[in-house]
C-alpha cells in the first residue's frame, strides 16, 4: 500500500471520533468476544476474526500485548481476550472501521520504510522504536501525527477491553457492588495521603 493511500484512508474518517464507544457497547462486545473465543477453544480451532484480516488481527494481538503485557500479578491483553473484543467492537461500528484499517496500514507502512518489513515481523526493539515515536503526542514529530492519533485510539481501546474483562477487574482489585453495613469513613492512612481530614465537632 502506498503512503498516499494510507493517508487517504486515515483522512477519510476522523480518527479520534472513530473510536468513541460507550460502556454498554464495550461490555456487550466483550461478552460476545468471550463467547466466540471460548467456542473456538472448545472446538480446538483458532478464533476467526469477523472484521480483521488474519494479518491485521495478528498485528492487533502484538499491539495489545505490547500495550498491556503479562506481569507477575495478572495475564496481559491477549490472555484477557482483548484482540477478540476489538474485532467485535470495531466490526459492529462502521464509523470506526476506516480509521482502524488505515491506522494498521500506516503502522505497516512506517515499518516497511524503516526496516523493510511489516510490524509483526519486526523484532521487539524495532516495534518499540516505532511505538515510542508515536506514544507521546506532545513529543512526536509532526509528520507522525496520523500514527499518533491511531496509537492513542488503539491504546484506549486496549485499555477499555482489558479493564472490562474479568481478568482486568480482578487486576484492579475492584471491591464495588458489595453491601457495606457500617461506614466508618475514609481510613486515616488514606486521609493523610490525600492531605485531608474530617471536621471535628
Amino acid at each position: 500500500m502506498e503512503r498516499r493511500d494510507v493517508l487517504r484512508l486515515l483522512a477519510s474518517a476522523p480518527v479520534a471520533a472513530g473510536f468513541a464507544w460507550t460502556e454498554a457497547e464495550a461490555g456487550e462486545a466483550f461478552q460476545r468476544a468471550t463467547t466466540a473465543r471460548d467456542a473456538a477453544a472448545a472446538a480446538g480451532t483458532p478464533f476467526k476474526p469477523s472484521f480483521f484480516t488474519e494479518h491485521e488481527f495478528e498485528t492487533v494481538r502484538v499491539l495489545s500485548q505490547l500495550i498491556i503485557p503479562r506481569d507477575e500479578r495478572s495475564g496481559g491483553a491477549i490472555e484477557a481476550g482483548v484482540p477478540e473484543f476489538m474485532d467485535f467492537i470495531v466490526g459492529d461500528q462502521p464509523v470506526r472501521q476506516t480509521a482502524m484499517r488505515g491506522g494498521l496500514a500506516w503502522l505497516d507502512r512506517e515499518c516497511l520504510i524503516r526496516f523493510d518489513k511489516t510490524f509483526v515481523v519486526c523484532v521487539p526493539a524495532e516495534q518499540t522504536a516505532v511505538l515510542d515515536d508515536i506514544a507521546w503526542p506532545g513529543r512526536a514529530r509532526p509528520e507522525l501525527a496520523a500514527g499518533v492519533a491511531f496509537f492513542s485510539s488503539v491504546r484506549d481501546l486496549v485499555a477499555a477491553g482489558f479493564w472490562t474483562s474479568k481478568m482486568g477487574i480482578e487486576d484492579l482489585q475492584y471491591k464495588g457492588n458489595t453491601y457495606v453495613r457500617n461506614w466508618n469513613g475514609c481510613p486515616d492512612e488514606a486521609c493523610k495521603k490525600l492531605g485531608v481530614s474530617y471536621p471535628t465537632q
